[in-house]
């Protein structure tokens, strides 16, 4: 590595599961064993001139799972599973700045906990109870929610409805649809593929 004159270099967080940036702070030897050691990432504070664990204090902890440097070895990506908020004002990430969260840069985060209660099946959730054994729960859902937006748009136009009821029910599709996904092992990433190819 090539570390800058106080033995420092800067690390880039990124969320696997989403590719979401999550923060930047910088690590040296003494937190980059750390963060190899227990499993969960280490960063060296500048101010405080100690060793941290992120989520020490808050409990939002960044599971480690790979670090790589870059071409020059002069920056790192770690890839780490966050437990909660990233950002200390209580964000996803620390690059939220009130308009990252809107439009689809949200579902990032939406696939992440839907795939996390598809894969964990947790009691009582019902995004696990879509899954599994039965008839198809999810695809019946994602058919009945398909009926409802035409329905809501259909009623908006005919000015008995207004706009937040067809977007009410576009969530309901959209989120019943991320669930199929995640049961069938398809990414988002893959339909935004097909999507893109689409665009003339």
């Amino acid at each position: 590595m090539n570390y800058d004159a106080e033995g420092l270099v800067p690390a880039v967080v990124q969320d696997p599961r989403t590719g979401r940036v999550l923060m930047l702070a910088y690590m040296n030897e003494e937190s980059i064993a750390a963060t190899r050691d227990t499993g969960f990432v280490h960063f060296w504070s500048r101010s405080r001139q100690e060793l941290w664990k992120k989520g020490e204090t808050s409990g939002n902890t960044l599971a480690f799972q790979t670090l790589v440097p870059d071409c020059d070895g002069d920056s790192l990506l770690v890839s780490a599973t966050p437990a909660g908020p990233a950002c200390h004002t209580g964000t996803d990430t620390c690059f939220d700045d009130g308009e990252l969260g809107e439009g689809f840069a949200r579902l990032e985060s939406l696939w992440a906990t839907v795939l996390d209660r598809v894969r964990e099946r947790p009691d009582g959730s019902y995004t696990a109870s879509l899954t599994g054994s039965g008839p198809e729960p999810a695809g019946r859902k994602v058919v009945e929610e398909a009926t409802e937006v035409l329905l809501a748009a259909k009623d908006h136009a005919a000015g008995t409805a207004d706009a937040n009821r067809v977007a009410e029910e576009a969530a309901d599709l959209i989120y019943h649809l991320l669930v199929l996904l995640a049961e069938r092992g398809v990414r988002p990433s893959a339909v935004m593929h097909v999507l893109a190819e689409r665009v003339r």
